[in-house]
C-alpha cells in the first residue's frame, strides 16, 4: 500500500513540474490572439481560485472584471491587482439575484460594449472532509447549477464577435462525472439519456437537479442511486458540465466570427476557504487549466471537462 502511495505522489509531483514548465513558457506570439482590448469577466473572484484566475489573466494583458457578492470586499481585492499594475476593473455580481444579474449586464453594455471571457467560478461546498451533510443542498445546486445557468444565458448576448471567438469557462469538478469511480450515477436509463446529446436537454437536466432535490426534502436520496460522497455538490458540477456540454453543441451552430467556446475544468482539491483550508493544491496551480481554457489558441476545443490540461472522459 505504500509503494502504491509512493507512486501516485510521484506521479503528481511530475505533472505539477511538466505545469510548472508549461506555465514558464510564454504564448507564443503568433497564437496570441488577445489584447490589452480583449474583456474577460471572472464571477467570485474577490478571493480564492478566482482571485488567481483574475490575477492571471491581467498578467497576460487582458482588462479584467472583477465581480463580487460584496461590493466592499470586490472593491478591496480589486485594488490590490491594481496596484500591483493590471488592468482590472470591478463591480458587485450576486449571480442568484436576477435584478444584481440584469445591472451588471446593462453596466457592461454601457461602459465596454461587450465582453469576450467569461469566467464562472462563483460556487459554494458546504461538505469538508468526509462529511457528508445535505443541510444546504438547495443553495449549493442554487448556486453552483442554476447560479451558472444565470450568468451563461445572460452574457451570450454581450459577448463580442470575434474571429477568434468568444469563450466561456466554468469551474467544474471531476466529482461531476456520469461514470466517475466516486460520482457514479446509477440509474443507467437516465445515464444513457444524459451521456447521449440527441436525448440530452436543458429540461432533462433540470429534471435530475429538482429530483434530486425532492429525494433530499424526503430524506430518501440515499436509496436514488446518487454519488455517495460530497453528493449535493457532486450532482451541482454534474448539472454544470452537462450544461457546458449541451451549450457548446448548440452553440456550434453559430457562424463563423459569432463563435462562443465553453468548456469546464476541475481545479482539484485547492487550499482555499471553500475546503477549508484542507486541499493539497495552490490557488495558483488551480486556476493554471481555467486560464489557459480562456485563452488557448485551438478554437475546436468546445464542450469539454480538463483537469491539470488534459480532457477527462465525463
Amino acid at each position: 500500500m505504500t509503494g502504491k502511495k509512493e507512486k501516485s505522489s510521484e506521479k503528481r509531483e511530475k505533472r505539477l513540474q511538466e505545469i510548472s514548465l508549461l506555465r514558464t513558457i510564454p504564448y507564443s506570439d503568433h497564437q496570441r490572439w488577445w489584447s490589452e482590448e480583449t474583456l474577460a469577466v471572472v464571477t467570485g473572484a474577490n478571493r480564492g481560485i478566482g482571485f488567481e484566475i483574475a490575477r492571471q489573466l491581467a498578467g497576460h494583458g487582458l482588462t479584467v472584471i472583477l465581480t463580487s457578492r460584496d461590493t466592499g470586499v470586490g472593491i478591496e481585492a480589486a485594488k490590490v491587482l491594481q496596484e500591483g499594475g493590471f488592468n482590472v476593473d470591478v463591480h458587485q455580481l450576486n449571480i442568484l439575484d436576477e435584478e444584481s444579474v440584469s445591472e451588471f449586464t446593462k453596466w457592461i453594455k454601457e461602459k465596454y460594449g461587450g465582453v469576450d471571457i467569461l469566467v464562472n467560478n462563483a460556487g459554494v461546498n458546504y461538505n469538508i472532509g468526509s462529511g457528508n451533510s445535505m443541510e444546504f443542498a438547495k443553495q449549493v445546486i442554487d448556486t453552483n447549477y442554476y447560479g451558472t445557468k444565470n450568468m451563461v444565458k445572460a452574457m451570450i448576448p454581450f459577448m463580442r464577435p470575434s474571429a477568434a471567438g468568444a469563450r466561456i469557462v466554468n469551474v467544474s469538478s471531476r466529482l461531476g462525472k456520469l461514470n466517475g469511480r466516486r460520482s457514479r450515477i446509477e440509474d443507467e436509463a437516465l445515464r444513457e439519456k444524459l451521456s447521449n446529446l440527441e436525448t440530452l436537454s436543458e429540461e432533462l437536466i433540470d429534471n435530475m437537479v429538482s429530483t434530486f432535490l425532492q429525494q433530499v426534502e424526503d430524506n430518501t436520496w440515499q436509496s436514488g442511486g446518487w454519488p455517495q460522497k460530497f453528493t449535493d455538490y457532486a450532482v451541482s458540477k454534474l448539472a454544470v458540465n452537462l450544461y457546458s456540454m449541451l451549450m457548446a453543441n448548440q452553440l456550434a451552430e453559430r457562424p463563423e466570427g459569432g463563435k462562443i467556446y465553453i468548456n469546464c475544468y476541475c481545479p482539484g482539491w485547492v487550499k482555499t476557504a471553500m475546503t477549508g483550508w484542507s486541499g493539497n493544491i495552490s490557488a495558483e496551480h488551480a486556476a493554471d487549466t481555467g486560464v489557459w481554457l480562456a485563452l488557448l489558441p485551438n478554437k475546436e476545443v468546445t464542450g469539454k471537462l480538463f483537469a491539470e490540461r488534459r480532457e477527462l472522459k465525463l
